[in-house]
């Protein structure tokens, strides 16, 4: 199995977009290009969930591939649901390890604020178990909400913990330019104050809305390529090293312990153990905090804290930009945005921007090995991603 870098990176602001999801998707392509120093790919990936029931735009790499002249290589679409982004970037990485291709451009791109928030949130609710859990009106949020409180219960995490992911990943994303919130946010002005209900009321309790990501709209890039490619580029190198998949009992209710999330804890170990590396090794993580606490049990089902330590991690500033390991540095989804297709790709371009030492305000000191956790459904199809960084 061959060597798999990263050419070439590109991105859009996430938040709202003005423009044909086609155009979105194409735009962080032809900055990753120009990043890479490439003219062409031998094959284009296009990770998305909803554009034909949210844009009426089916074929979307059809579209893309055209859009950037990139013609007559071969592109598809991928969909697996809020993992669809990952699920791409390992569909590519296995295209250049294989050595089916030597160059190949993954793209994850979503036009989500197309529609209004209750719209947003029944489409993405289809992807819950259509017979036990659709028609009797689960949502993401809902399940979620379930989930937070057995946690609470068992390992004594607190409304105060949410609130600190919240602040933090807020202050993460004030220094992203890319980031779909610019809002400084206070444990005190959204737990304490005599204000707080109403600034940041109950989503399905105990989340309240600051506990839960934006719908964005939002693109992200990354081209894959031999070595050889990716030295031309002259930029430090940074390997794809590791990918992991795993799957869990699509209905939650089924799941032997509830508040395990066993594809979380399978993917990780599949993607570090084909890197390579341990936990203690990773320097920097993106970790899909769709809800505040998925931030905290991801942390400990990766092998970063013990089960039920994450908060107390979280407590001694170990996830904060400056702590022991650095978590959600680009603001997570809950600061940088949630256009489902496109968050994994925007998780990967995150670390391989912090593993270049290109973070600018937001740069983690000496960062060699990224990690990444692309959460599907309600943790029922999770894809992991490692990335090191080679002198």
């Amino acid at each position: 199995m061959r060597e798999v870098y990263v050419a070439g990176i590109g991105i859009t602001s996430f938040g709202r977009l003005e423009y044909p999801l086609s155009e979105i998707a194409a735009y962080p392509g032809m900055l990753a290009l120009k990043d890479a120093g490439l003219k062409a790919v031998d094959h284009l990936y296009v990770a998305n969930m909803g554009g034909g029931r949210v844009n009426h735009q089916t074929a979307l790499a059809s579209a893309v591939i055209d859009t950037l002249s990139l013609t007559p290589a071969g592109a598809e679409t991928i969909e697996n649901g809020p993992a669809s982004g990952a699920s791409a970037i390992k569909t590519g990485f296995m295209a250049v390890a294989s050595g089916v291709h030597d160059v190949v451009m993954v793209i994850g791109a979503e036009r989500m604020r197309e529609v209004n928030n209750l719209e947003a949130t029944d489409f993405i609710a289809t992807l819950t178990h259509p017979l036990a859990e659709y028609i009797y009106g689960v949502t993401l949020p809902s399940l979620a909400g379930m989930f937070t409180r057995l946690y609470m219960d068992k390992y004594g995490v607190t409304d105060r913990h949410l609130a600190m992911v919240a602040a933090k990943n807020h202050a993460n994303a004030m220094l992203n330019p890319f980031a779909h919130l610019h809002q400084e946010v206070t444990i005190e002005g959204i737990l304490d104050s005599p204000e707080a209900m109403t600034n940041n009321p109950f989503v399905a309790d105990p989340l309240r809305f600051f506990d839960c990501c934006p719908v964005s709209d939002g693109a992200a890039c990354l081209i894959l390529a031999t070595k050889e490619v990716a030295k031309k580029a002259k930029h430090p190198l940074v390997r794809l090293a590791g990918v992991g998949q795993a799957t869990d009992t699509h209905a939650v209710h089924e799941r032997a312990e509830p508040t395990d999330l066993l594809a979380v804890r399978t993917s990780a170990a599949l993607s570090m153990d084909m890197a390579g590396v341990k936990p203690a090794d990773v320097s920097v993580a993106e970790l899909h905090d769709a809800f505040t606490i998925l931030e905290i049990v991801e942390s400990e089902e990766a092998g970063f804290f013990k089960k039920g330590e994450g908060h107390i991690a979280l407590e001694k500033g170990e996830t904060a930009l400056t702590g022991r390991l650095p978590v959600n540095t680009s603001g997570g989804l809950k600061g940088k945005g949630h256009p489902v297709g496109a968050t994994g790709v925007g998780q990967a371009h995150e670390i391989v921007t912090q593993l270049r030492g290109d973070a600018k305000k937001r740069q983690v000191k000496g960062a060699k090995v990224g990690f990444t956790c692309n959460f599907g459904g309600f943790g029922n199809n999770v894809v992991c991603l490692t990335f090191t960084r080679e002198e």
